[in-house]
């Protein structure tokens, strides 16, 4: 059977990334430089044969895949499963507020990043739990062909970790930033990774 290719990539930058807040489930559009990153994205993607794309429901992640399955004709499909990490209480908050506001918890959980979970939120292993089965029905769904999946950082990370076999305290090696292509590639029954984080061009 021939190679599945799966473009894993993190959406846009989006208004207010400047200030560095925790956003969570937190329905943050994209800022006009996030939609810039993604046409000059979908611009790379455009002579690739994507089959589909695949994004979350929030509204920053819809977008960057309406820009990228446009050249391709495309409409995204939307899955909840791929959201970003929900982060409880602190969403809206940055780590200086989150440290002042409740220091023993926030001193906890950056010793326990791989299990504790965002107050009122969900832990990695939650969206662990939730995302990789999305993923691996999207690959399955794919067999032998080329798919996209525009989601978010965090369920990127969690996706990179699982697909890989590394520990989830190990979720932060892989960086993730706006608009940054990942690839993966699912032969022989393992996934390879052949681009991790590659930004969009200029």
């Amino acid at each position: 059977m021939d190679s599945t290719w799966v473009y894993l990539i993190r959406h846009g930058s989006v208004a207010g990334a400047e200030t560095r807040r925790f956003i969570g489930h937190l329905d943050v559009p994209l800022s006009p430089l996030g939609e810039a990153e993604m046409e000059r994205l979908a611009r790379r993607l455009a002579t690739v044969p994507l089959g589909a794309v695949y994004a979350s429901d929030l509204g920053r992640s819809r977008l960057s895949a309406e820009i990228i399955a446009c050249p391709h004709g495309l409409t995204p499909r939307i899955d909840p499963a791929l959201r970003e990490m929900a982060m409880g209480r602190w969403e809206g908050l940055t780590a200086d507020e989150i440290n002042a506001r409740e220091p023993e918890a926030f001193k906890e959980w950056m010793a326990r990043l791989g299990e504790f979970p965002f107050p009122g939120g969900e832990s990695v292993p939650d969206l662990v739990a939730r995302a990789w089965p999305a993923f691996e029905r999207i690959v399955g769904a794919h067999a032998g062909e080329r798919v996209a999946i525009v989601a978010h950082g965090g369920t990127n990370r969690a996706i990179l970790c699982r697909a890989l076999g590394l520990p989830l305290d190990r979720l932060l090696v892989f960086g993730q930033d706006y608009a940054a292509l990942s690839l993966l590639e699912w032969r022989k029954g393992r996934f390879v990774l052949h681009v991790l984080n590659q930004p969009p061009p200029p």
